[in-house]
């Protein structure tokens, strides 16, 4: 057995030393002071291939008009697509503007952002405070709350919209208990409460899991000297607990904001292509039916209301993040 380990080091060392001589020569020509960047190129080649090409692929489409996918066959017309976006008489009525679509969908994701957010980030920050208070068992708990996340979004939609089916479970349960059925997915208002639940019960695990390690990082010995002090736990809550967790809070609310804007695939699975109607029809599925699902594929349309989703995002991210700082 000794020998068998001393002979893996031997040809580790050997390895080490073949990959050894092309960095060494790298390392006279450039210097030692560039040679962090020479471990760094293969990732920033592959996250420039794969982000900043596409980010600036999709800029130039926007410009771009016509019904062919190949650059070379777009004809350039300036911010003809914006300007067809943007054409409304009264930009609160979807109806009066020239790609009511789209504005529809833009109404859609702001209700969508406004009520999931705030009810992602009070039910995530309840179930970590529970979590935290847990002493037997935690990591089981932690488990079960992020094995959702783990799943498919597509899985999710599939089965939640069996579960809330005319002949689904939760209507067999409601006549069972003498209730009429309801067809959910067909009904406005409760179409758009299971799209907001399912998206809350499908992502909270991870964000619970951030502000968990918030909380976790608290210092003890700050609660036990309130505890002593006969300080209300409200206030304790209120004057240790959520100071101290803004960082962790802020994180939640950056990343939330952007998953929320781009909501698509377990809302288009659970209501079949965004329905009843429009009601639950977002921007992103809007931007895919443009591009890819209608009859006549208007690339430069899609890409242009991309461009738009992406500087609002940025900016409500930046104001969030000033907004968070301020307060620190």
């Amino acid at each position: 057995m000794t020998q068998v380990k001393s002979l893996l080091g031997t040809l580790v060392g050997w390895l080490v030393s073949i990959i050894e001589i092309p960095f060494n020569l790298i390392e006279r020509v450039i210097g030692g002071r560039r040679m962090p960047w020479v471990f760094m190129l293969p990732n920033l080649v592959i996250f420039g291939v794969f982000t900043f090409l596409p980010i600036g692929l999709l800029v130039f489409y926007a410009f771009t008009g016509g019904t062919e996918i190949v650059l070379t066959d777009r004809p350039f017309i300036g911010l003809d697509n914006f300007t067809r976006l943007f054409s409304c008489e009264n930009f609160l009525s979807p109806y009066s503007c020239r790609e009511s679509m789209f504005w529809i969908a833009v109404q859609n994701t702001v209700w969508y952002v406004l009520l999931t957010v705030s009810g992602m980030l009070a039910v995530s920050l309840i179930t970590a405070l529970v979590l935290d208070k847990i002493t037997k068992g935690r990591g089981f708990f932690r488990a079960v709350f992020f094995y959702p996340v783990l799943l498919s979004p597509v899985v999710v939609g599939l089965v939640w919209r069996w579960f809330l089916d005319t002949n689904g479970l939760l209507n067999s349960l409601l006549v069972d208990i003498g209730m009429e059925r309801i067809i959910f997915m067909l009904d406005v208002f409760w179409s758009r409460f299971w799209v907001i639940g399912v998206s809350i019960w499908f992502q909270m695990g991870f964000y619970t899991l951030i502000i968990l390690a918030g909380l976790q990082a608290i210092p003890r010995d700050i609660y036990e000297a309130a505890a002593i002090d006969g300080t209300p736990r409200w206030r304790v809550f209120t004057n240790i607990t959520l100071p101290m967790l803004m960082p962790n809070l802020v994180v939640v609310l950056v990343l939330l904001m952007i998953r929320s804007v781009q909501v698509f695939d377990e809302a288009y699975v659970l209501t079949n292509g965004g329905g009843p109607g429009t009601a639950n029809t977002f921007l992103v599925q809007y931007i895919y039916e443009t591009a890819f699902a209608s009859d006549i594929r208007l690339y430069g349309l899609a890409s242009a209301a991309s461009v738009a989703m992406g500087v609002v995002l940025l900016i409500l991210t930046l104001i969030q993040l000033g907004l968070a700082k301020k307060a620190e």
